[in-house]
């Protein structure tokens, strides 16, 4: 299952690298690929997750959640 998401606030990889950890501590992530060039994260699902805990991680990585 994958899921994209659409991020704002990531500057260079560094950011990146940050998002990707916050994202794939949640359980239902088994793999975030995210680019701070586009503003985007592709996820790879192990199971259902919901916007919200998706919005979360990211929000209290420090990075805007636009939509997924």
């Amino acid at each position: 299952m994958e899921k994209n998401v659409k991020i704002e606030g990531m500057m260079c990889p560094r950011c990146e690298m940050h998002v990707k950890k916050a994202l794939e501590a949640l359980p239902e992530v088994e793999k975030a690929e995210v680019s701070h060039k586009s503003g985007t994260a592709a996820l790879s699902l192990n199971a259902e997750i919901d916007d919200a805990a998706i919005k979360t991680a990211i929000e209290e990585a420090g990075y805007k959640f636009v939509q997924s």
